[in-house]
């Protein structure tokens, strides 16, 4: 008689990428790379992070993004959360040192708050909790659009010395491998975007793999210059404390917020997702262009809170979607049609 094997807990959402992604991680720590290996990755790393926001530009629907703006406050509410109140409670995070982050935690925490929003993740965690699903996939897709632009230099104004500083340099090294890529990608798109469409899954596993490739990169030279001694079990538990408060304080701020700004309840649970989360697909290779060799540590903080904003956005979605008193109100005309869940969220929030 055969066994059931069992499964996660609803509230811990699955998802392969996450598992390849520590195995890379450990990885890095067991056999970093070293010598010529060390310029190789390098070298591959930084063309994986062009090639990533070449296929960013080449999938963006123009005629999509035109549509979105016809629903302009909710976008500049979602924008607001992502590129105004997180930065400030980054920036508030300096106070935390060096009682409860170290300088490279702080900057690494400081980073996570600049950083885009999710899309998936924002889109199936709004159908499953009953809210406005074409804003979420709208607003999702405007902040990440933004963040291109906006993320970089963000960094490059609010971390100083810890992400290479502001210079021209900097700002040569953020326009060549993720602007001009990008740009490039739009100019093509008319050509490539059905060759994209049509092999969607396998350039999935291209977008995958840079990642962990930009991540084995990073730690492996945080392994080398022995970084990863300096941050203690205490440390990371002080962080993890941090990035709870930090997500408590975005979940409160977008839900009563856009209650006060005359949002209908579909639009507010589409806004306190989409401007509560952060996008580990587009911050990690963000990072290892702002911060270089310095990426190992300045990533940990993204990681971690993209796993804790799962767990959490997973109940919260979960609980608002078995609330009868939450079901879609008269004064929502998008609630009748986002009545069902688009995915499932085990498989489709790892970005």
């Amino acid at each position: 008689m055969s066994r059931r094997i069992p499964r996660p807990p609803s509230w811990l959402p699955f998802d392969a990428f996450l598992v390849a992604l520590a195995a890379t991680v450990a990885l890095a720590a067991l056999l970093p790379a070293r010598g010529t290996a060390a310029d190789v990755a390098g070298g591959a790393s930084t063309g994986a992070v062009a090639l990533l926001f070449f296929l960013y530009g080449a999938r963006l629907s123009r005629a999509e993004a035109l549509d979105g703006l016809k629903r302009w406050r909710l976008h500049l509410t979602v924008l607001a959360c992502t590129f105004v109140a997180f930065p400030l409670l980054g920036v508030a995070s300096g106070g935390l040192v060096p009682y409860v982050l170290t300088p490279e935690l702080q900057a690494g925490f400081l980073f996570l708050c600049l950083v885009p929003s999710t899309i998936q993740s924002s889109i199936a965690f709004t159908s499953i909790a009953r809210g406005n699903v074409p804003a979420a996939i709208c607003a999702g897709s405007f902040s990440s659009l933004t963040g291109i632009l906006v993320t970089p230099l963000l960094a490059a104004l609010l971390l100083g010395s810890a992400g290479g500083g502001f210079s021209v340099d900097s700002l040569l090294k953020i326009v060549f491998q993720l602007l001009v890529p990008f740009l490039a990608g739009q100019l093509l798109s008319r050509w490539v975007g059905g060759f994209l469409t049509r092999h969607k899954k396998v350039l999935g596993l291209v977008d995958r793999g840079s990642i962990l490739l930009v991540v084995h990169t990073a730690f492996s030279e945080g392994m080398v210059a022995g970084v990863w001694h300096r941050v203690t079990p205490a440390r990371v538990g002080a962080l993890l404390a941090a990035e709870a408060v930090l997500l408590a304080l975005m979940l409160t701020l977008s839900w009563y917020g856009a209650r006060r700004l005359g949002f209908g309840r579909a639009d507010r649970i589409a806004i306190q997702f989409a401007g509560s989360k952060k996008s580990l697909a587009a911050g990690l290779p963000m990072a290892s262009v702002v911060f270089g060799a310095h990426a190992s540590l300045a990533v940990l903080p993204l990681m971690l809170f993209h796993q804790m904003q799962l767990m959490v956005c997973a109940v919260i979605a979960g609980r608002r979607s078995r609330d009868p008193e939450e079901a879609p109100a008269r004064d929502d005309p998008a609630g009748a049609a986002v009545s069902g869940p688009l995915s499932d969220p085990a498989v489709t929030v790892s970005r």
